[in-house]
């Protein structure tokens, strides 16, 4: 797929170089139409020197409308593009103002979620706590262990030589049976 994608690429890429090319040759041939139907040729020979002053002026006022002409769309142009620039900033404005609203958290049982998401076909209640595992505290007492008793009892009875006599003891009676 990759050969068919770079080859697909390449034929687009000279598809549009030859379009843009003929776009060019297009405007060209455009330009040298408009021109010719606008500006007639100028015919200087045989004319005397009033005719050419004569001729001057009028080329110089065509060129002072012209001139005109290009310094009003000039400044159609700048204004344009100084509106355009301030609303663009008005809408950076408008979109900093206002700030969307934290969204607040809402408690629906599934009853009402299916009511809204499926609307009348919903008749069927869902208890959800029904399903769920009941535990009796019964229960739970009685896996807890017995405490042990306390421990300064036993600390009290071992101490002394009474105590380490029964350690002696104890220690004796397995090893000697």
């Amino acid at each position: 797929t990759s050969t068919i994608s770079l080859c697909s690429k390449s034929l687009m890429l000279a598809k549009a170089k030859e379009e843009w090319d003929q776009e060019i040759v297009d405007k060209q041939a455009e330009k040298e139409r408009y021109l010719s139907e606008r500006v007639t040729p100028l015919h200087t020979s045989g004319l005397s020197l009033s005719q050419l002053q004569d001729l001057c002026r009028e080329l110089h006022e065509r060129v002072e409308i012209v001139d005109e002409e290009r310094y009003d769309i000039e400044a159609k142009c700048n204004h344009n593009t100084r509106e355009i620039k301030d609303l663009k900033i008005k809408v950076l404005d408008l979109r900093g103002k206002f700030k969307r609203p934290p969204l607040r958290r809402v408690r629906v049982s599934a009853d009402a979620m299916l009511r809204a998401l499926l609307g009348s076909k919903h008749k069927v209640s869902m208890d959800l706590r029904a399903n769920l595992k009941s535990v009796k505290k019964e229960d739970t007492e009685k896996e807890r262990p017995v405490e042990v008793g306390d421990w300064r009892k036993n600390v009290e009875a071992m101490s002394g030589m009474e105590g380490r006599k029964k350690m002696f003891d104890a220690a004796k009676s397995p090893t000697g049976q």
